[in-house]
């Protein structure tokens, strides 16, 4: 799978399935995603092969997505959280002959260099920040957040080689808060695309696609095609 942007548009990356038309990570979002013309669709996989952001979440079973989304013109955006599931996930994706089709993401260096080990041909994409403990679901007021994410913002750029390195990853997803012109830069120099999440307001999108991401991921693909498609 080429996740470099060349000529054109950014990839479009429903997120969560498409997280704004329905619940996250369900069947229903999934589709919604293919329905909107997104290029690749992201799901999280928790521990068990569910279709789920955390565990103990229900949610539909792997096997029952990869049949879903099988006959789409569609990539797969696959989000490991829990370690120990690569080598079955891994095994999913091929009983639905889907490897070409896929990237795989985690937060977890560790993760990500089992999958390197299992599937040295993959594009691997290591997610920065790591919200261990979901901080990213508060609304912080502005005051708060804003000077935070510009100090981290200004450093992420060194932190770029050795985040790759340690994950084994070939691709970055990087937070839009910390997403700039300097990280873009930093990523390209080592061959890895850069995808941003999560991007859901059409300013944000022509931005970002101006500062030369090579992928958004969005609860809303079809706004953010349109958008980006829009002259």
């Amino acid at each position: 799978m080429n996740l470099r942007r060349h000529d054109g548009r950014p990839l479009v990356i429903g997120h969560r399935g498409a997280k704004g038309a329905a619940r996250e990570n369900s069947v229903e979002a999934i589709l919604a995603a293919v329905d909107a013309g997104a290029d690749l669709v992201e799901f999280d996989v928790a521990r068990g092969l569910v279709v789920a952001h955390d565990d103990g979440v229900q949610g539909p079973a792997l096997e029952d997505v990869l049949a879903l989304i099988a006959p789409h013109a569609i990539g797969l955006h696959v989000d490991l959280k829990a370690h120990g599931d690569e080598q079955a996930v891994l095994e999913a994706i091929d009983r639905h002959e889907l490897r070409d089709r896929v990237l795989i993401s985690t937060a977890s260096a560790r993760i990500g260099r089992r999958v390197r080990a299992l599937a040295p041909e993959l594009p691997i994409a290591i997610g920065y920040p790591r919200d261990t403990y979901g901080v990213s679901r508060v609304r912080w007021p502005r005051a708060v957040t804003t000077p935070g994410a510009a100090a981290l913002r200004a450093v992420t750029p060194t932190r770029i080689p050795l985040l790759l390195r340690a994950a084994g990853a070939n691709v970055l997803a990087l937070h839009h808060t910390l997403c700039s012109p300097r990280a873009i830069a930093a990523a390209h120099r080592k061959g890895a695309p850069v995808l941003v999440w999560t991007v859901n307001d059409p300013a944000e999108m022509r931005r970002f696609a101006a500062m030369g991401v090579d992928g958004i991921v969005s609860d809303d693909p079809k706004t953010t095609l349109a958008t980006l498609n829009r002259p």
